[in-house]
């Protein structure tokens, strides 16, 4: 708070701080203010007004950053480390892998092949199961089509053991009213077990994010759901989602496949139907003598069946070093590196390009910042020492860029770069380059270095140009005065105070460099291009979000730790826009 002059004895106003002071110095008791109240009081009521209508004055200000910025970077942070998806889409099939120990055999066992045949079937009914496959196919090229043919042939699995079932009473085991009121217990079941809904309910939630809330019309009984526990947690997945996503009448829908199978098992496991005296109890006996004379459904076979990939040993081995809910796969990518099940390793030398876009990104910057400092300080200097009016026609021309799309601005350096462009053909006219050597300009690092000074040149101009102004004339005059030459003078008097302004103009440069794609996007070609092109590849092609946020984190924290650089060694105190 700046300092308030009295007008009638000329000393300091006291402030409100000094009234505080005052109050509690004051030992002869409190001081009241005008309204009866103590001074003390009275004054803190104050200070808090205002600091409350300071608050809110800035409060949109902070909103907007929060929503603009603070929540995007957050956002990013999470995203790069995310991998939910994994044990959301494969629960069952995550705690069985954990057990799996591939030095022992190549293969899982049968229960892990079981354990993703039912994780499988609710995720392909609800359309999830082919995002798994995107995010497993970032790590092992083949699997996005691997999850995608066995989604449309899991029905097919225990499809001989499902047929004997139907056909050994007519109108009961294909019937769907039969099977929703045997999952209910009959309609005068006593007790039904919310718990196996509501299991279900969270299943699904969990699985595609929705939630999954509402009435289904169905409750499980309770004696049905402790004799066959899977067969009723798998009907009631099937009558949340047929209720809620589908919306149709449970019991007018046929169960899916993964419920007449888990009956299967169940009763060829020896479950005791003999002591169930509910709906369906006959019916249940005989299905269990006669399901004795099956085969136990082999998922295992089936699935290699269905695709020769689930017999690949590297398919288990990632699903075993992903099933985590948080990865650091994506920052390994993101640095050539790869998590592999024996740890971290080295990605193949012809999948090695990420640290390479990297310090190309970095060392093409600095080459545009330095280009950017050659052409913009005698610009500025030129503005700064002209008289007004000319000066403001030339700063017109300096803005007149920014009048112009970017996307034009870069396509009118594509005409002007090429072979066959206007400069090529200057120079073949002049004689400076035979005709059948024309200079290559475009799709390389030349390229995009002089189309980005162009058109960041600007922002190193208007900082200069700025600071330049507040230097008085008279400080050369007073130098030369002295005896100094006109280059002592401008190297030891004029340059020392311009440096402000070449450190806010190299800062504004680089970090808006580095994060440019569109302009090495379209003059840089393979050799021009920067790690943000990369980034902007998976986040609208490739739809590697993760690992684009990854990237997207790393290039964060390496322009921080050049910014923390640069305070230390110049000063950020030191970057002026003028003033």
């Amino acid at each position: 708070m700046s300092d308030v002059t009295d007008a009638t004895t000329g000393k300091a106003a006291p402030t409100p701080d000094d009234g505080l002071r005052i109050a509690d110095s004051n030992e002869g008791g409190p001081v009241l203010a005008a309204d009866g109240t103590p001074l003390k009081k009275s004054l803190s009521r104050t200070l808090r007004r205002q600091k409350m209508r300071a608050l809110l004055l800035i409060a949109p200000l902070l909103i907007f950053v929060l929503v603009t910025f603070i929540v995007p970077i957050v956002s990013m942070l999470l995203r790069s480390v995310d991998n939910t998806i994994v044990p959301d889409t494969l629960p069952q099939t995550v705690s069985a892998i954990a057990e799996w120990d591939p030095t022992a055999s190549d293969l899982p066992d049968e229960p892990v092949y079981e354990a993703l045949y039912y994780d499988l079937f609710l995720a392909s009914e609800a359309k999830e199961h082919t995002k798994l496959g995107t995010r497993l196919n970032y790590e092992l090229t083949g699997l996005s089509s691997q999850f995608r043919s066995v989604g449309r042939d899991l029905d097919e699995i225990g499809e001989d053991q499902i047929d004997a079932l139907e056909d050994l009473a007519e109108d009961t085991w294909d019937n769907e009213t039969f099977w929703f009121d045997l999952m209910r217990g009959g309609e005068n079941a006593e007790e039904s077990d919310q718990s196996v809904l509501d299991d279900a309910r969270k299943r699904l939630q969990v699985l595609t994010g929705d939630s999954y809330s509402g009435g289904t019309g169905f409750l499980p009984g309770a004696e049905i759901s402790a004799l066959l526990p899977r067969t009723a947690y798998e009907y009631a997945s099937f009558a949340v989602y047929t209720a809620i996503a589908e919306e149709d009448v449970v019991a007018e829908e046929e169960p899916w496949e993964a419920v007449k199978i888990a009956l299967i098992q169940e009763l060829q496991a020896g479950a005791d139907v003999a002591s169930y005296s509910g709906f369906g109890a006959e019916q249940l006996v005989a299905a269990q003598e006669m399901l004795a004379e099956q085969p136990q459904p082999n998922f295992k076979d089936a699935f290699l069946e269905i695709d020769k990939g689930w017999g690949n040993p590297l398919t288990w081995k990632t699903l075993s070093v992903y099933k985590a809910s948080y990865t650091p796969g994506y920052f390994l990518n993101a640095a050539d590196y790869q998590l592999g099940f024996d740890g971290v390793e080295a990605r193949p030398a012809n999948q090695q390009i990420y640290i390479k876009l990297f310090m190309r990104t970095l060392y093409m910057s600095l080459i545009i910042t330095g280009s950017c400092i050659l052409l913009g300080y005698p610009v500025a200097w030129i503005l700064a020492n002209l008289p007004l009016r000319t000066a403001n026609v030339l700063m017109i021309l300096v803005l007149l860029p920014f009048w112009t799309s970017l996307l034009v601005r870069t396509s009118a350096w594509k005409v002007l770069l090429q072979q066959q462009g206007v400069i090529n053909e200057i120079l073949v006219w002049l004689g400076f380059v035979h005709d059948a050597n024309r200079l290559i300009l475009m799709n390389n690092a030349t390229g995009t270095i002089i189309a980005m000074t162009h058109i960041l040149l600007p922002f190193m101009i208007l900082p200069l140009y700025s600071v330049m102004k507040t230097i008085p004339p008279s400080y050369l005059r007073a130098a030369k005065s002295l005896g100094a030459t006109n280059v002592t003078a401008f190297r030891r008097v004029y340059f020392p105070q311009s440096v402000p302004g070449i450190g806010a103009g190299s800062i504004l440069v680089f970090i808006l460099s580095i994060g440019y794609y569109i302009t090495p996007e379209i003059v840089g070609g393979t050799d021009g291009v920067f790690i943000s092109n990369r980034i902007a590849y998976h986040i609208s092609s490739s739809l590697n979000w993760g690992l684009a946020a990854a990237l997207g984190t790393i290039l964060l924290v390496v322009v921080l730790v050049l910014y923390w650089c640069y305070d230390r060694i110049v000063g950020i105190d030191n970057v002026k826009l003028g003033g």
